[in-house]
């Protein structure tokens, strides 16, 4: 058997289509293998549908990458944080700790969006006071935000624990405080009138700008380095908070952009890798094993046995699976084991027809009656005499097999059929089309899946080509 599967891989790396498989496949499994180690098992329910995990994101950007074609330089998403601080200034009546948050901007438009966060407050007595302000390229100083933290509960003891495990969080482009903030700024270093309602939902132009008639904003991207300042003013010196964060919203995301809930789609796309793999190897593998042993019996023992086998075959081949799925998923939830299981129950019965048909032919063979009349048990002559004349066929048949079940999981998915806890390539096809990405132009969010589904299919396709010398001796002989 050894001696088998070296010659077949041999035969399979010799032809252009086997390489160029087995160097995708090779691809495909590192890659696989890269995501599973880089996020946690759960990372489904964890991180991909919880909305909190991506809430730093820009909402339905275009990768990074999609600058290089651009006229104008857009904004890089940045993510600013500090865990000590800068500064700490001491006086008889508080501890003031001052973080600083440097970020260059020499962008030709402002952020999507800015938000502020911070993680675990801690005090003695008196809750701390916390401050957000941007010093910009001009000198000039805005002030955004202001924080108390919660004050002690009744019957808590001290010390006092705030956002400990779930940290603050403010939008600072649409709260309202900003934007009476930014209109005083505007008032005092502009002359201009009071704005405030008009800014919310774009205190950024104006923090990250100066005022232009011209521009259809009504503010001029200021370039060059901001700071941004968060003072954090405590009574005691034991007082503490644990992180600060500030999130500079850009107009591209990472490698593969974002969809709308802001989720990053490079790691959604990384994690199908194995969900793929997975799905396609395990029903290709118990599908074409059933079909196989089904159809070595079936043909080998005749007589009741095939008829029963035959006729099972034959009606499981005509129910239409469809309507099987939408009634199991209605009733047991949509589960992905559910979706492997149908396929499997499903797609062995065309197997065990194919497979039938080559014993017949087999077990009239003169190996096949020399091992009967020698004595040799039934399931012998099955493992040892049939199967392994089988064997480069039902490898084939396995391989052609794992890309029917890839697609046939992304049909459903995209149908909604799919299991929404674990990301896959069918179901963020199915997103996209659901909330109109192919409509306004996301192609990044519709694009990228369906490649990936195609060049999958055409990696296991590219194989079982490869394959064809191995299970036709006769066309080793002509070159490809």
């Amino acid at each position: 058997m050894t001696e088998r599967l070296r010659t077949t891989l041999g035969e399979l790396l010799t032809s252009t289509t086997g390489k160029v498989g087995v160097a995708f496949l090779s691809v495909m499994v590192l890659i696989s293998i890269y995501a599973l180690t880089a996020n946690p098992v759960d990372f489904g329910d964890r991180l991909w549908n919880n909305p909190a995990a991506w809430a730093d994101n820009p909402k339905n950007v275009p990768p990074a990458w999609t600058g290089l074609f651009h006229g104008s330089r857009r904004v890089n998403h940045s993510v600013l944080e500090a865990i000590a601080p800068a500064e700490t200034r001491l006086s008889t009546r508080f501890v003031e700790r001052v973080y600083a948050l440097d970020v260059d901007f020499p962008y030709d438009e402002a952020p999507t969006f800015t938000s502020f966060s911070l993680e675990e407050a801690v005090y003695q007595q008196r809750p701390p006071s916390v401050t957000v302000s941007v010093t910009r390229p001009d000198g000039r100083t805005v002030n955004l935000y202001r924080l108390v933290a919660p004050a002690p509960r009744e019957n808590e003891p001290s010390p006092y624990r705030r956002y400990e495990s779930t940290p603050f969080r403010v939008h600072l482009t649409g709260e309202p405080s900003v934007a009476g903030e930014v209109s005083a700024f505007l008032q005092d270093d502009f002359g201009m009138s009071d704005q405030s309602g008009s800014l919310v939902g774009r205190v950024d132009d104006a923090v990250f700008g100066v005022p232009d008639a011209a521009s259809e904003t009504g503010f001029r991207p200021l370039q060059g380095a901001y700071r941004i300042l968060v003072t954090a003013r405590f009574q005691d010196e034991n007082d503490y908070i644990g992180r600060v964060r500030f999130v500079v919203g850009g107009s591209q995301f990472g490698l593969m952009g974002t969809d709308s809930l802001g989720r990053d789609l490079a790691r959604g796309l990384v994690f199908g890798f194995p969900v793929a793999l997975t799905i396609g190897l395990i029903t290709a593998i118990m599908a074409t094993g059933i079909g196989t042993t089904m159809g070595i019996i079936s043909g080998y023992t005749g007589g009741k046995t095939d008829i029963g086998i035959q006729r099972f075959s034959d009606v499981l081949s005509n129910i239409p699976l469809l309507p099987i799925l939408l009634f199991l998923a209605f009733i047991l939830g949509q589960k992905l084991w559910i979706v492997i299981v149908i396929l499997i129950l499903f797609g062995w019965p065309g197997m065990t027809i194919v497979i039938r048909s080559m014993v017949l032919q087999v077990r009239s063979g003169q190996l096949v009656e020399a091992s009967t009349a020698l004595g040799a048990s039934r399931w012998r002559i099955m493992l040892r005499h049939i199967f392994p004349q089988m064997a480069p066929f039902v490898f084939a048949q396995m391989i052609f097999f794992t890309p029917a079940a890839i697609l046939a999981e992304a049909g459903l998915s995209f149908l909604g059929l799919g299991d929404p806890s674990i990301p896959t390539w069918g179901q963020i096809l199915d997103q996209g089309f659901r909330t109109g990405a192919v409509y306004v132009g996301y192609w990044w969010w519709v694009f990228p899946p369906g490649l990936l589904i195609v060049v999958t299919a055409l990696t296991f396709v590219l194989i079982a080509l490869g394959m064809e010398r191995v299970v036709d001796p006769r066309l080793r002989t002509v070159r490809q």
